[in-house]
């Protein structure tokens, strides 16, 4: 028995289409006057026909309610956004070079072009002139000090 609504109706989709593969194989092979064990090259097997439909409607049946279990469960998934999450939270007291790295958008042992490349993107960005934040403008200008070692990462003005 099942436990749940939603595996009742997989059970049911997958009786329903079964049956209309049964029907749909049998019809072909009345239509076309077909024989499945002369494609298998088998040789006259007068029963051999019936065993190899019901093998086939089996493997179908069976491959229908994987592939609807599957599916099911791929629905279930939480939708996970693909764009780069921001880092949660507010600024430390005092700046390590994992946050200034952070800010900056580059890695902890960044070269120092990258480093002062990605400080003068993310000021442009954030420049107090062009209507940025102050604090902002301090926490970049720092996470650069921090990243060139010209500091001790010993905390912002503000």
């Amino acid at each position: 028995m099942c436990s749940n609504a939603s595996d009742d109706n997989t059970d049911r989709l997958v009786g329903f289409s079964s049956w209309i593969l049964m029907y749909f194989v049998i019809y072909f092979f009345q239509a076309f006057d077909f024989d499945p064990v002369e494609l298998l090259f088998l040789g006259e097997l007068p029963m051999a026909s019936p065993i190899i439909v019901g093998a086939a409607v089996g493997t179908a049946a069976l491959g229908t309610r994987y592939l609807l279990s599957a599916w099911q469960a791929i629905k279930a998934r939480p939708s996970v956004p693909r764009a780069r999450r921001f880092y949660p939270g507010g600024f430390e007291q005092v700046m390590t070079r994992r946050e200034a790295a952070l800010i900056l958008g580059v890695r902890e042992h960044a070269v120092v072009e990258k480093i002062r490349e990605a400080h003068r993107r993310v000021m442009v960005a954030n420049h107090p002139d062009a209507g940025g934040s102050h604090y902002l403008a301090s926490k970049i200008n720092e996470a650069k000090d921090v990243l060139l070692k010209r500091t001790k990462a010993s905390g912002s003005a503000f």
